[in-house]
Parts: C-alpha cells; sequence; structure tokens
C-alpha cells in the first residue's frame, strides 16, 4: 500500500510558513499530485486558507493548537481525509505557538499511523525576530528553540533586512542548536522545492539517516504478551524516546488496553473493543532496529 506523504511547516508567527506553503502548492499543481491541505489557527478565524485552491482539500483546524487542545479533532479530519479523498500528501500548516514534538505526537494515531510517510519538519525563522529573540519570553525564547532543534529543514527568512555579519552569526548560532538540520538563509521562503522533496525520517531510510533528529516508528503486535516483560522493555528505553501510544493486549486480557508514555511514564486504560494493536514510537536518534528486535521478542 503506497503510503500517504506528510509535510510539517513550523515556525513562529510571521515567520513565512503560508508563504513557503504556497509555493509548495504550486508545485505540486505543476505535477497534479493529489494535495490536502491541515491549517492551524489559534483563533476562531482563518486568516491564511486562501491560499489554498478549490481544487486542494483544506481542512481548518480553528480554536486552539493541535498539540494540545484539539488533538482529538485533528485525528478525525486526517482519519476522514485518508479514507475518503485518499491525497498522495497532506502539508500541515502549524500554529506559531505548536511544538514539533507535540504536533507529531498528535498527527500518528495508531489507528493509521502505518498510512503515513512522514518526510519531515519544515521550521521557517524570521532572520531579524531571531536576532532580537532575548526580548521575548523565556518560554517564547525556549519554543523558538525548540522548533528549531528538532527541525529536518530550516528557512531563515528576511535576510534582505540583515547585514552580511548578522547572516553569518545567524548561520553559526542556528547549526549550533541542529548541526544535522539543512539551513538555508532567502526572502520569502524562496527554496529549492526538489531538496525538500528529498526529505524522508521514515523507517526505511533510518539506517542511512540515524542522524536526523525526530524519527517515528511503527509496530504491530500479532498477539498478546507478558505485562511484566514489557515493562521490563520500558524501563530500557533512552531517555531520548519522547512518546509512545497505540493498542497493546496482555496475556491474562481478552480486550486490549490503550496505552500512552510520556516523561517516563506509563499510562493504561481498557478498550472495549478489539482495535489493530499498532504501537507509535517518536524520538531522538533511536536505531529502531534495537527497538523492533526487543519487541518481537516480546511475541516468542
Amino acid at each position: 500500500m503506497k503510503r500517504t506523504e506528510v509535510y510539517i511547516l513550523s515556525g513562529f508567527l510571521g515567520s513565512g510558513k503560508t508563504t513557503l506553503l504556497k509555493r509548495l502548492l504550486e508545485d505540486e499543481r505543476r505535477v497534479s499530485r493529489k494535495v490536502a491541505v491541515m491549517m492551524n489557527e489559534l483563533g476562531k478565524v482563518s486568516i491564511d486558507s486562501n491560499v489554498v485552491n478549490d481544487d486542494v482539500s483544506l481542512k481548518e483546524l480553528l480554536g486552539g493548537c493541535i498539540c494540545c487542545s484539539i488533538q482529538d479533532k485533528l485525528e478525525a479530519q486526517l482519519q476522514g481525509l485518508l479514507a475518503i479523498e485518499q491525497p498522495e500528501v497532506i502539508y500541515i500548516e502549524t500554529t506559531g505557538a505548536a511544538h514539533p514534538v507535540e504536533v507529531l505526537d498528535a498527527i500518528l494515531s495508531p489507528l493509521f499511523a502505518d498510512q503515513l510517510d512522514i518526510k519531515g519538519i519544515i521550521t521557517t525563522v524570521d532572520g531579524t525576530r531571531w536576532n532580537e529573540r532575548k526580548l521575548l519570553t523565556p518560554q517564547l525564547q525556549q519554543l523558538i528553540l525548540e522548533q528549531v532543534k528538532h527541525a529536518d529543514f530550516i528557512i531563515v527568512n528576511k535576510m534582505d533586512q540583515l547585514a552580511d555579519s548578522e547572516q553569518a552569526r545567524i548561520t553559526f548560532e542556528i547549526q549550533a542548536i541542529n548541526p544535522n538540520a539543512i539551513c538555508l538563509l532567502t526572502n520569502y521562503s524562496h527554496v529549492s522545492i526538489s531538496q525538500l522533496r528529498n526529505l524522508s525520517i521514515s523507517l526505511e531510510k533510518k539506517s542511512q539517516h540515524i542522524h536526523l533528529n525526530l524519527t517515528t516508528f511503527v509496530y504491530q503486535f500479532k498477539k498478546a504478551i507478558n505485562h511484566e516483560a514489557f515493562e521490563e522493555f520500558l524501563k530500557g528505553l533512552p531517555d531520548t524516546i519522547y512518546r509512545i501510544k497505540g493498542y497493546i493486549r496482555f496475556d491474562y486480557s481478552q480486550q486490549p488496553f490503550l496505552f500512552q508514555f510520556s516523561y517516563g511514564m506509563p499510562l493504561y486504560m481498557k478498550e472495549d473493543m478489539n482495535i489493530p494493536l499498532n504501537l507509535v514510537f517518536i524520538g531522538e536518534n533511536i536505531d529502531w532496529n534495537v527497538i523492533q528486535a526487543q519487541l518481537a521478542n516480546l511475541e516468542k
């Protein structure tokens, strides 16, 4: 089954995400792929939806951030898109307040994570705001740093407003935070679309691209497993596995459990129906082949 490509557009308010989306959609129109866009706004009214033409499926997620208050709405919209529209590619434009780890967590529902090919996180940065970020609150400063740290491709805009020395310093600072991402200095998100198309954080590329920051992995259990053995597996996980969620069945129960894991804390909730036993992982610099072998061992 061919999976749907997903690009996550991240970045603080006014940094050039919507301009980038417009460029990407123009290129998709040129190659005639079936496209869908999910656009998230914190407010009740969409500001940027007019950049999306009528031939593109648009889902607007208003009145909250997809990484916290409207996760359920996002899951339902995504499931509907995949079932009905069956797009070849989905672009998700996040709010300026969205944290990349939380966005990935919101997108990767165990119900359909195996249908998605997460191509990468593209973060746009306002070069002038970066220079003046110390004037922002500590929380916003940290958010901008996190958006840069977890990106696979970083586009720094408004270079025409900065001196050569400022541009050099910005490049040095961003590469110190995230040495693995491609960092491009430009204006109006003017970037080589082919470079963006070459992004991939999917499992098949892991052995070649183990250095990429945030990566994802989906495992499907074929049968029930031992609860104590699973708890031992969790205790041995690296600290850089940030999220696990999905469905799991233990050998003492006929029904599966909804399982969630974050910040080292596991949570189990019994389900009333049989659901595919998919577990979705999000981590940083993880060799998923090792994790896969450990999970397979639990089924022996």
